[in-house]
């Protein structure tokens, strides 16, 4: 490597400082947000990248993981000695080939039968309750996705007239979130980057108003898990995407009403990971104010957006925030029986798991954590603030602790028994 060249934090020269440094910059981060993120003066930053400072204890280290995004706990300490501890990118499920190989795929068999786009919406529709209703939805989806894609491009391909073709891209477009849905937190981040902009451009040649508005859904949140350098564009596909859908709000459907609504959260949760406290509240406020307007005990189909869900999505703003007592709070008031979707449910759980370690409260922390388990084990499983919190704990100083956060990363698949 020439002198000038940039270092790579897989070498294992690289000092931990290196890493952070490394990571930083790559996260297009200052050290200054870096800071205000971990909650430490800019000077601490620098001294820890400067090698002034030692490496951290694990829960520093885990949190700096947190923040910069790190996939994989290794790929910041340095340490290859163990096996890999993945953090923000779960597991590689078994159905992932196959679900990749329809997406890939470039189909031109012209003589292909179009399905029939009733029965194809049926399709969707059913995929979704599915979805909600299975407590491992990966498993689901992975059998379903290969044909429900395939199908739905030949609609779309084959579609005769601009109406047919409008309805036809809308169907492929829900297909294409539904495929979103099961990549999330898999090891092929460009795959899922595909289908995200697979899925937009479908949904606006659709003009479907609903369409537009759950692939900017989805869009914005993967930008914003794309670290801090990335919330500029998750709040402009928000932004972009109300303006769009206001003006048709009064005459709107619910399920339009309903994608405004949980898009409105949407600048909620990255104002909140911004640590913007009043400008996150205020989001979350007008979200409310939306989700109260909808039918009493109405669930948006993909994003359970209602009034009900509205208690897990403040604690979720206050957990970002890194407010302790405010988040526990929000915890105790929020139910997770009122949530029909399992790994919605599972995702609340964690949440609120979030909440109590935050407080310092670690053995309420791993309980609702089993909790979550119970309720969808695979959203657990693949979740990185879950695996953190069972990481962490697995390292704790009391032995009861450490037992049960051990059962539990057995039971997640982070570590065998």
């Amino acid at each position: 490597m020439s002198s000038d060249a940039s270092p790579d934090p897989y070498e294992d020269s690289v000092r931990f400082g290196q890493r952070v440094h490394i990571f930083r910059n790559r996260g297009g981060m200052t050290r200054e947000q870096l800071a205000g993120l971990l909650g430490h003066h800019p000077s601490w930053v620098k001294k820890v990248e400067t090698g002034a400072l030692r490496m951290p204890r694990l829960p520093e280290v885990l949190r700096i993981a947190e923040v910069l995004r790190v996939p994989r706990l290794n790929d910041l300490v340095g340490d290859v000695s163990e096996a890999d501890v993945e953090l923000f990118v779960g597991p590689g499920h078994q159905r992932l080939p196959a679900v990749a190989a329809a997406i890939n795929a470039f189909p031109l068999d012209a003589d292909a039968p179009a399905p029939c786009a009733e029965h194809l919406r049926a399709r969707v529709a059913r995929a979704w309750v599915a979805r909600h209703s299975s407590p491992n939805h990966r498993e689901v989806l992975g059998d379903l996705l290969p044909g429900l894609i395939r199908d739905a491009q030949v609609a779309a391909r084959r579609a005769e007239t601009a109406a047919d073709r409008r309805a036809a891209q809308a169907v492929l477009a829900e297909v294409y979130s539904l495929a979103q849905f099961f990549l999330a937190y898999q090891p092929d981040p460009a795959l899922l980057w595909r289908v995200a902009e697979r899925a937009m451009v479908a949904a606006q040649e659709s003009e479907d108003p609903h369409a537009i508005g759950v692939t900017a859904w989805l869009a914005a949140q993967a930008h914003r898990d794309s670290g801090p350098a990335h919330f500029d564009a998750a709040d402009d596909v928000t932004g972009r995407t109300l303006r769009y859908l206001e003006p048709l709000l009064p005459d709107a459907t619910v399920d339009v009403r309903a994608i405004a609504g949980a898009l409105t959260f949407e600048a909620a949760y990255t104002a909140a990971r911004r640590m913007e406290t009043g400008t996150a509240w205020g989001w979350w406020d007008r979200a409310a104010q939306m989700a109260g307007r909808l039918p009493r005990g109405y669930a948006h189909p993909v994003t359970s957006f209602g009034a009900h869900i509205m208690g897990a999505h403040a604690v979720t703003v206050a957990v970002e925030l890194r407010k302790g007592g405010e988040s526990v709070r929000q915890a105790v008031r929020a139910e997770a029986g009122v949530i029909r979707s399992r790994p919605r449910r599972a995702r609340h759980r964690i949440e609120q798991a979030r909440a109590y370690y935050l407080d310092g409260q670690y053995e309420t922390a791993v309980s609702t954590l089993e909790q979550a388990h119970e309720a969808a084990p695979e959203t657990t499983r693949y979740n990185g603030y879950a695996r953190r919190i069972v990481l962490e704990e697995t390292a704790s100083r009391t032995a009861e602790r450490r037992q049960r956060a051990a059962a539990l990363a057995v039971k997640i698949g982070m570590t065998t028994a």
